[in-house]
Formats: C-alpha cells, structure tokens, sequence
C-alpha cells in the first residue's frame, strides 16, 4: 500500500496515512486539530536522487587506468 502525506490547512501539521491504491489518496482529518482542511503534498523521500549508497561504493575501482 503507498503513503500518501498530507498538510493541515488549520494548524499546518503534516502527517502521513497507508491507503489502498483505490482510495486514491483522498484526504483524511488531522490527526491533531481534526480539520477536514487538509491537503496532499509530495513526499520528501520520493524526490532524492544525488548521493546514492551502492553506486559511490564501486566508484573508485572501476575507474582506475593505470
């Protein structure tokens, strides 16, 4: 199942739900204000593309030449 995120528009909490594909990410109260004024944002983890771990690791072997 994806994690969709969400902000309050109330008090700004952000927060984070399992939901089946078939929800299709519809929102949900906040879990701390319980406003119905909330709104799906992109994920932080989803976005990250420099700096990866395996790739650096094999970096300096391969390209020696002599």
């Amino acid at each position: 199942m994806p994690v969709y995120e969400y902000i309050c528009n109330s008090c700004g909490e952000k927060f984070s739900l399992f939901q089946s594909m078939s929800a299709g990410g519809k929102g949900s109260p906040c879990p701390k204000c319980a406003s119905q004024d909330t709104k799906k944002i992109i994920s932080s983890f989803c976005c990250s593309t420099a700096g990866g771990g395996a790739s650096s690791s094999g970096h300096s072997h391969g390209s020696g030449g002599g």
